[in-house]
């Protein structure tokens, strides 16, 4: 299709795709740079002990072509010293095999960090697909390695062929040489010609590397639809979302509601807001707001209030400051104090009123609201004078 085509995968990789594919063993790797690792760790101990490699080399070579006829007539004997000079020989390239090793398994981690995964071991029944073979061979991929081996083969092949020109009289003359001194002269060409590969496969590093990280991102680009859909799988799908975020509301609304009950009084707007305040002098500090709700929400309040004989009172500055001013919840601000106990002072009145008779309480009507904890109030106050 389209849509899965490299020209409209222009997104680079959200860090959900690229930790996707680190899990399923797809990092970057360069393959040159281990090559040139484990080359250069093997030059760096031929460097620090290649004398003492190839004295060692030498005294083994002299002793597995040095023994006596009484030695030949006694197998078990042969296979003994055969046994001994394999050792020996294991013991002198002992500190190579550490060296290119411990390179081999360092060199990787310069781009693509330690992975261990059994995802690749997992057979892919789709990789069997010839027309996807096909379209494997005559990728981009695919055709860098070819152009790399090619250019390797080149390198190392010219290598071989400017040493082995420029020293052939040397490694002809090994042949005269005393066995020492064979092996010096050879750990001098050894050496020579490790440097000259290492400095060839510079080049190869060098290209090699900066492609394999472009073509890794490359490869896990995303078109704008995946990232829509990544998207709405990881944040989750917007409209659904906002189902939940309104079931949410719903149900601290019901709860909410379900407060109103036990309410000591709501202050009213009269209906465009409406404030539940509660106080319980043995574990409150202060009146607390336990409800509150503008405009249909208001009405439902005051509905709840009369059903529960809920006493309400109407004081529009006192409400619209607990509304924009108090949280849900909380105990109303320490400015709001002094209009709270006259509210509740006539709360307790009017109930002591109703169940025991006597004078009737009066009404608060000009409670001590601050100016700038209401916003009626306030813009009133701020607005400029009518001209005469």
């Amino acid at each position: 299709m389209a849509e899965d085509s490299d020209q409209e995968r222009t997104e680079d990789a959200s860090p959900r795709r690229l930790e996707e594919a680190r899990r399923k063993g797809n990092i970057a790797r360069s393959r040159e740079l281990v090559t040139f690792a484990v080359l250069m760790s093997g030059l760096s101990t031929l460097v620090f002990m290649g004398d003492r490699f190839f004295a060692q080399l030498a005294q083994i070579a002299r002793k597995s072509l040095t023994f006596d006829r009484a030695q030949l007539r006694h197998p078990q004997q042969m296979v003994e010293l055969l046994q001994q000079f394999s050792f020996d020989a294991l013991q002198a390239f002992m500190p190579f095999l550490l060296a290119v090793t411990l390179a081999a398994a360092l060199a990787p981690l310069l781009l693509g960090g330690w992975l261990f995964t059994t995802e690749p071991l997992t057979p892919d029944f789709s990789k069997l697909d010839p027309m996807g073979g096909l379209k494997r061979m005559f990728s981009v991929s695919a055709l860098s390695e070819m152009l790399k081996a090619i250019l390797k083969s080149g390198l190392i092949g010219g290598v071989a062929v400017y040493v082995i020109w420029k020293e052939r009289g040397e490694f002809i003359g090994l042949s005269a040489e005393s066995l020492e001194s064979s092996f010096a002269h050879t750990a001098h060409l050894v050496g020579f010609t490790m440097e000259m590969v290492i400095g060839s496969m510079i080049l190869l590093v060098v290209f090699d590397v900066p492609f394999q990280l472009w073509n890794y991102n490359r490869s896990l680009r995303m078109t704008k639809e995946e990232l829509r859909q990544e998207s709405k799988e990881s944040e989750g799908d917007p409209h659904i979302k906002g189902r939940i975020r309104a079931m949410q509301r719903e149900a601290a609304r019901r709860r909410m509601m379900a407060e109103v009950p036990k309410a000591d009084v709501i202050v009213t707007n009269p209906t465009h807001y409406a404030v539940a305040l509660r106080y319980q002098s043995s574990s409150m500090a202060a009146p607390a707001v336990v409800a509150k709700g503008a405009h249909l929400v208001a009405e439902r309040i005051i509905e709840l209030a009369r059903e529960n004989n809920v006493a309400i009172l109407r004081t529009p500055p006192f409400a619209r400051a607990l509304y924009f001013n108090a949280e849900l919840g909380q105990e109303i601000p320490a400015r709001l104090y002094t209009a709270a106990a006259e509210v509740l002072a006539y709360v307790y009145q009017l109930k002591h009123y109703q169940s025991e008779g006597g004078t009737a309480p009066t009404e608060p009507d000009q409670l001590p609201v601050p100016l700038d904890m209401d916003p009626e109030t306030k813009a009133q106050a701020s607005a400029p004078a009518a001209p005469e």
